[in-house]
């Protein structure tokens, strides 16, 4: 019997595009992620060309997707029940994309980021929200931001993801992923785009668990994005959540569901990981995961080729025990 064929995604930012890193993961990594919610769209064309001169990988382009994030100039730490401002078009904090700003509305509650910060809105003026924080948290840039009481409808790509693909199409990258899939309807359009590329669609919403029976038959590959996810819903949802996605595809022959975030977490800062972290990868792995994925761990992690190293050695040891 062939043994399953088990994939490593990584995602590649400032400890990973280099030489050295690219030359390590010939043979050991599958593809390449790029995260276009990191990288600045005149970067793009110069980062594929770094990339298709050093390495033979397959990159992928991940799109921002469907999702509100910050733009912040400075970090803040904020306590509970302090008063805060989102500018428009002034201040230490916006909102990306910015036709949300007008959407949002008194009342409102924004879980902001990964770090706790979750704010309740308490003025809505023409040029700034005026904002309460319910509990503590870091305010920083460029993370994701989810209302916590009702859904805001967002189009499935932003303008920058239309430029994205159409620079990566130009460039020959055959791999595309669809952040925040909600529907069906989402991944028609995303298919109309891209008709004879590869399409991953990320589960990660509220919406999504919703909706998986008819995103599953009607994709091929999916990725499980843990942690939005685990805002869209709840951190203890989550590993049921996770289990009854593999338990959807099942029923379909031919479907590949990769599992992301926090795999590796503690690999960011030491050159080895802890043992729940090797028991939640050789768990995913038993579910029927596809492919592993990696995100800061190799994007800004001190450590990314020990963490490569790592997922595959257990996954040598799940298909040897297989």
């Amino acid at each position: 019997m062939k043994k399953k064929k088990i994939k490593i995604l990584c995602t590649l930012g400032p400890s990973s595009l280099n030489k050295k890193f690219l030359s390590f993961a010939k043979g050991k990594v599958n593809l390449l992620r790029l995260n276009m919610s990191h990288i600045e769209i005149n970067n793009l064309k110069k980062i594929i060309f770094f990339l298709k001169k050093n390495s033979k990988i397959p990159i992928c382009i991940d799109t921002e997707g469907a999702q509100i994030r910050t733009k912040v100039n400075k970090t803040i730490l904020y306590k509970k029940n302090q008063k805060f401002k989102i500018y428009l078009n002034k201040g230490n904090f916006n909102i990306y994309p910015r036709e949300i700003f007008k959407k949002i509305k008194t009342k409102d509650i924004l879980d902001i980021g990964f770090s706790g910060l979750v704010a309740q809105v308490i003025k809505v003026k023409k040029d700034y929200l005026s904002l309460q924080t319910t509990s503590q948290g870091l305010l920083e840039n460029n993370k994701g931001v989810h209302l916590k009481n009702r859904t805001i409808k967002l189009n499935f790509l932003t303008q920058k993801d239309f430029k994205a693909i159409k620079i990566a199409k130009k460039l020959k990258i055959k791999n595309f992923a669809l952040s925040f899939t909600n529907s069906v309807d989402d991944m028609k359009k995303f298919k109309n785009i891209l008709a004879s590329e590869n399409k991953i669609y990320k589960i990660e919403t509220r919406k999504a668990i919703k909706n998986i029976n008819s995103i599953v038959k009607n994709g091929e590959q999916f990725l499980i994005d843990r942690g939005d996810l685990s805002k869209e819903t709840s951190l203890e949802e989550i590993p049921l959540i996770q289990r009854n996605i593999f338990n959807v595809s099942k029923k379909y022959k031919n479907k590949k569901v990769f599992v992301a975030t926090n795999l590796l977490e503690s690999m960011m800062y030491n050159n080895y990981p802890t043992r729940g972290e090797a028991n939640d990868i050789f768990s995913s792995l038993e579910m029927g995961a596809s492919g592993l994925v990696l995100a800061a761990e190799t994007a800004i992690g001190k450590f990314p080729i020990e963490a490569i190293n790592f997922l595959n050695k257990i996954i040598k040891s799940f298909l040897k025990n297989k």
